[in-house]
């Protein structure tokens, strides 16, 4: 088996700090700690809890914000 192939399977989990760096927010324009941390206790983005720390998938965030949290226009 190719290991390239295998290492583009993995998830790869990071914590708030990780998810506001990874580059799925517009830079400058990047939630706050404090509104990532309403979100997850409102289940509005996806999360994975080990033990206490919470973690997140980018690509698991960036595919639910694109389909999920859409803000309908005005008009």
């Amino acid at each position: 088996m190719d290991t390239t192939t295998t290492l583009q399977n993995e998830t790869r989990l990071t914590d708030i700090l990780g998810l506001r760096r990874c580059g799925i927010f517009p830079r400058g324009k990047e939630p706050s700690i404090r509104t990532l941390r309403e979100w997850t206790k409102l289940r509005r983005i996806p999360y994975h809890r080990v033990g206490h720390f919470v973690y997140f998938d980018p690509a698991e965030v960036s595919d639910h914000i694109r389909s999920k949290l859409k803000v309908p226009a005005r008009g």
